[in-house]
């Protein structure tokens, strides 16, 4: 939420939540099998499940659970704001930094249902190989660096705490009270929302 409320600030656009949570594997929670996002979505990497030896009940057991999860966060990461109306406007998706690219594509898919007419995914890092998929995800992908080896998000910062739910919100009231009135709800055909993927808020 920090790099997505500081592009908001910097293009003058309103900043909203995507809330998305990783579906772990069951030996290594770090590695997707897909991830869920608001709205319903899901998305699975079935051939990594079928090889891991995850069934798809099994695929789908994991979805329900980070569900009821993600709607935990989002109720506390919102705390009353609601969501920004996408319909007929691009959507800048930013996230801090990716790794496989799982929770970015839920993310896309889900401002796509809410309306978005052009998606933008944007983050400072990146591995190559996950490029290709989130292209096929957005409308566009800007991605400042691809490091090779990628050796995990938090390698490209100083310093990469976990961002609390309470501080995701107090930036979510922070952009909106600062804003002009129509971004607090409802907004005019030429607006821009920028839109903050947050997968992993506690």
């Amino acid at each position: 939420m920090p790099v997505a409320a500081e592009a908001a600030r910097l293009l003058g656009t309103p900043l909203d939540l995507c809330a998305v949570r990783k579906i772990g594997s069951p030996n290594n929670p770090e590695l997707a099998l897909g991830a869920v996002a608001s709205g319903g979505i899901r998305i699975f990497n079935t051939d990594l499940a079928a090889a891991l030896g995850v069934s798809p009940t099994g695929l789908q057991d994991a979805a329900q659970a980070q569900e009821t999860e993600l709607e935990r966060v989002e109720t506390a990461c919102r705390a009353g704001w609601p969501s920004l109306d996408l319909v007929g406007k691009p959507a800048l998706l930013v996230d801090d930094g990716v790794a496989t690219g799982a929770t970015l594509r839920a993310a896309a898919a889900s401002v796509r249902a809410r309306g978005a007419s052009r998606v933008t995914i944007a983050a400072p890092a990146a591995p190559a190989e996950v490029l290709p998929a989130l292209r096929t995800a957005a409308d566009a992908v800007l991605v400042l660096i691809t490091p090779e080896p990628f050796l995990g998000v938090g390698a490209c910062y100083r310093e990469f705490p976990q961002v609390p739910s309470g501080e995701v919100a107090r930036l979510l009231e922070e952009s909106r009270t600062a804003a002009p009135a129509w971004t607090r709800g409802r907004s005019p055909e030429n607006a821009r929302p920028a839109t903050v993927h947050s997968p992993e808020a506690p």
